[in-house]
C-alpha cells in the first residue's frame, strides 16, 4: 500500500465491506479502477481489515472506521465526513448497502457518490445504481460493476484479487512459531463465522489431517480464537498438526497462508484470502453457494453435493442432518486436493456448474 499519491491522479474513496471475504473481493474493484496507476484509492473500512488492505498494491491507504459494525453514530460520521472533505476526493464508491455507510461521503461533499440503491439512499448517492441480481449474481461482479458506467459490461478478462504477502513477516513467523522448514504445509481453515451449516465436520478434518501427515506433510490450522477448540480437536493425537488458531493476527494469518503449499477450507473469509494468494485450495460448500461467492483463483477445486435442500443459506441445518457437509468424505477431499495441486482444476468463476 503506497504511502502517498500523486497530484495528477484523481482520488477515490471506497467505503469498504465488513467481512473478510468481501474485503478481499473488493480488490477486483480496485484493479478495475486502476488503483495506483490511473487513480489513488483510499479505503474507509473496519480497523481489523487494514492488514488486508496493506497487502493490496492498488490501495494508497486504509482509513479505520471509528464506529463498530451496526453503530449509527451520526455525529461521528458527520465529523469524519468533514475531515475527509480536506482530501479532495473526486468520487466515493460505497460497497455496503446500508444508509449509514453512505453518510460520510455525503458529509464530505464528494462530488460523485456511487453505489447501489440499498436502503433507499436517494440524495446520499448521486450516481445511484439499481442492482439486477440476475445479471450480477456474484458479489465480486457487483463490486466491479461500480467501477464502470451504469449498464456497461464488465471488463474482460475479469480482474482477480491478488494479495501480496509480507516476506519478512513470513520468515519471522516461521521462526517464532517453530514451523518445520522441510515439510510442505497444508493449511486448514475449519471455521466459518456465519454458522455450523457452513462448517465441514471436525472428525472429517482430523481424518484428512492424519492422511496428509502420514504422507509426510504438515498441517497448519488457521483461524481466530473462536476456532482454537476446533484446532485442538483436529490436532489431538497428531503431532504433525500445528494449531495456530487464535495465535496469529489477521495479517499474520495472511502471510502464513502465503507459505502454504495448499489449503482446505470452508466457505469463509480465509478461503478468499488463500485464493487471492494463489494457494491451491479445496473449498467445501454446504449451506452456501459457490455461484454467489466462489474463491476467485485459477487453482481451485469445489466440493459441494448439490442436494435438493441446498443451498439453504441458513446458519444451522433446518432439517437437522447437515448431509450437505457430512456426506462429503475426507477421501473425496484428498482426491480433489491432489488434483488441484497437480494443476487439474479450472477457474471456478468462469463456469456456472461446479461439480
Amino acid at each position: 500500500m503506497s504511502a502517498a499519491g500523486r497530484p495528477d491522479r484523481p482520488r477515490i474513496l471506497v467505503v469498504g465491506p465488513s467481512w473478510v471475504g468481501d474485503m478481499v473481493m473488493a480488490q477486483s474493484l480496485f484493479v478495475a479502477l486502476g488503483g495506483g496507476e490511473r487513480c489513488d484509492i483510499d479505503v474507509l473500512a473496519p480497523g481489523w481489515s487494514l492488514p488486508i488492505l496493506e497487502r493490496m498494491p492498488q490501495v494508497r491507504r486504509g482509513i479505520a472506521m471509528p464506529l463498530g459494525h451496526g453503530d449509527f453514530g451520526l455525529a461521528v460520521r458527520w465529523r469524519l465526513g468533514r475531515e475527509l472533505a480536506a482530501e479532495g476526493y473526486a468520487q466515493a464508491i460505497v460497497l455496503p448497502g446500508s444508509l449509514k455507510s453512505a453518510l460520510a461521503p455525503f458529509f464530505a461533499r464528494i462530488p460523485r457518490r456511487t453505489g447501489f440503491r440499498g436502503e433507499m439512499r436517494y440524495g446520499l448517492l448521486n450516481d445511484l445504481r439499481i442492482l439486477d441480481k440476475a445479471a450480477l449474481p456474484m458479489t465480486v461482479q457487483r463490486f466491479v460493476a461500480l467501477a464502470r458506467p451504469a449498464g456497461a459490461p464488465l471488463p474482460e478478462p475479469f480482474p482477480l484479487p491478488q494479495l501480496v504477502a509480507d516476506a519478512a513477516n513470513q520468515e519471522r513467523l516461521r521462526a517464532e512459531l517453530g514451523l518445520p522448514l522441510h515439510q510442505p504445509a497444508v493449511a486448514f481453515m475449519p471455521g466459518a463465522e456465519y454458522g455450523p451449516a457452513k462448517q465441514w465436520p471436525l472428525p472429517h478434518f482430523a481424518d484428512l489431517a492424519r492422511q496428509l501427515v502420514a504422507r509426510g506433510q504438515q498441517v497448519w490450522v488457521l483461524g481466530s480464537a473462536k476456532d482454537r477448540p476446533a484446532g485442538d480437536e483436529i490436532a489431538a493425537g497428531n503431532p504433525g498438526v500445528h494449531n495456530l488458531a487464535g495465535n496469529t493476527r489477521l495479517g499474520e494469518a495472511v502471510d502464513l497462508l502465503g507459505m502454504a503449499s495448499a489449503a482446505v477450507t470452508n466457505d469463509s473469509g480465509l478461503m478468499h484470502v488463500a485464493a487471492a494468494l494463489g494457494v491451491p485450495l479445496v473449498a467445501i460448500f454446504g449451506s452456501s453457494s459457490p455461484e454467489h461467492t466462489p474463491p476467485l483463483a485459477e487453482r481451485v477445486a469445489i466440493r459441494t453435493l448439490r442436494l435438493e435442500c441446498s443451498p439453504c443459506f441458513e446458519r444451522t441445518c433446518p432439517l437437522g442432518h447437515t448431509r450437505c457437509l457430512t456426506d462429503i468424505t475426507p477421501e473425496s477431499v484428498l482426491t480433489a486436493l491432489d488434483s488441484v495441486v497437480a494443476g487439474g482444476a479450472k477457474p471456478v468463476f468462469l463456469r456456472r456448474a461446479v461439480g
